[in-house]
């Protein structure tokens, strides 16, 4: 039997992602229904045709006068005999016949005979007649049905994020439920003798506890059910009984601080006893003692305690996992931006470097690294638009290269 302590150490980045994605996967979420109202920000877990035409009649796009095109005038204002009228969401009006037109609104239905609505602004009224100037062309401010969704188009794919635009066409179709992965159940985490709640008084080396609220708000804004948080101090029978209750209830484990090398550092053991590791420290900076495991029927994603380590591992590993696990299409190709100034990297490992993102007028972003890039600043992240990713195998960026760039909640602002 091998033994259980032998783990991979100090594997890359994209090892790192790669192997997380891996696993994440095999553990793909449970379908379920949710109302419309509950929709946003989930995702698609089966894709969605159109069940009949949207619009499903020809209707008018303008507030106008439904004509046919043949009587319309080529050189002169011309009278037409007003029929009635037909507003949106009406379904009697006269037929149009020659030289006759009948009044209409936007979206309101083609009354028959008619081909062509002119609108509103072109014509003017005579009595019974409307004078039409010349001009409209024929067919004009008509839809057709089925313009927005034929029959049986492929609308939305499984694996979208529901944004408020595509709830809005899963509600033209008539749905009131659709189909969704559940969210994430997740138990959170933050460890260390020093902490302490914020409105409480600190005492002589304590701080207060930031990332409970840093890292609880990136897994709310990211579609994770949180079922409860837990500050725990650096006692390994503490740790143990907590790691094992959230391994019997939760799909994931969120853990920050206690994941290094030190004398309170408890967690890498204790996982190797009561679990498994996957791998322990990856090639970044910051959040080098970045720990994944599982422990019974859940994964274990342990942070550093460092804030700006915890952002910097959450986007640029758990992300991943979150997206796998709910079938989550992938975005494609990263965002990318040009470095505002040079930047001389120190050591051979990946680097996550907070900076300012602006766009210039002809249409280039730019990147500018902040003054203070240490990991326990968290003004940093608070300050920046996103993570400069530098990689591992280059030491010398100069002004103008172009980087990959992870974008921080709430860009753009």
């Amino acid at each position: 039997m091998a033994d259980k302590r032998s783990f991979p150490t100090g594997v890359g980045v994209d090892e790192a992602r790669s192997r997380i994605v891996e696993i994440a996967t095999e553990r793909m979420l449970p379908a379920e229904h949710v109302t419309l109202e509950a929709a946003g920000g989930r995702v698609l877990a089966i894709d969605i045709c159109a069940p009949f035409d949207v619009p499903g009649f020809v209707n008018s796009a303008m507030d106008g006068f439904a004509v046919r095109a043949e009587d319309l005038p080529a050189s002169a204002e011309k009278p037409f005999r007003l029929l009635g009228q037909i507003f949106a969401g009406g379904d009697m009006a006269p037929e149009v016949l020659t030289d006759t037109c009948v009044r209409v609104t936007t979206g309101a239905p083609l009354p028959r005979g008619a081909d062509t609505v002119v609108m509103k602004e072109n014509t003017r009224a005579d009595g019974e007649h409307i004078l039409i100037a010349p001009g409209t062309a024929s067919a004009a401010n008509v839809r057709p049905a089925g313009e927005d969704y034929a029959t049986g188009d492929l609308a939305l794919k499984r694996g979208m994020r529901l944004t408020p635009a595509r709830v809005g066409v899963i509600a033209s179709f008539g749905f009131a439920e659709v189909k969704v992965a559940r969210r994430p159940r997740a138990v959170l985490f933050t460890t260390g003798d020093e902490l302490v709640a914020p409105g409480k008084p600190l005492g002589f080396g304590h701080i207060y506890d930031s990332n409970r609220f840093s890292l609880g708000g990136l897994l709310q804004q990211h579609d994770v059910a949180l079922l409860r948080h837990a500050r725990l101090r650096d006692d390994p029978i503490v740790l143990r009984d907590a790691l094992l209750r959230a391994g019997a209830d939760a799909d994931i484990i969120f853990s920050s601080g206690g994941v290094s090398a030190g004398e309170a550092d408890f967690l890498p053991r204790l996982l190797a006893e009561i679990g498994e590791v996957y791998f322990w420290k990856v090639r970044m900076r910051p959040g080098m003692p970045f720990l994944f495991g599982k422990i019974g029927g859940a994964l274990l994603f342990a942070l550093p305690g460092n804030p700006v380590s915890g952002v910097a591992t959450f986007l640029s590993l758990v992300k991943p996992a979150l997206q796998a696990m709910s079938g989550a299409e992938s975005r494609g190709a990263a965002l990318r931006a040009r470095l505002r100034q040079a930047i001389r990297k120190r050591h051979a490992r990946t680097e996550f470097q907070r900076a300012r993102l602006e766009c210039d007028a002809g249409g280039i972003l730019w990147a500018t690294p902040l003054e203070k890039q240490g990991s326990g600043m968290l003004r940093g992240v608070a300050e920046a638009d996103a993570l400069v990713v530098l990689p591992e195998a280059v030491s010398e960026f100069a002004a103008g290269h172009v980087v990959d760039v992870l974008p921080l909640p709430g860009w753009p602002g």
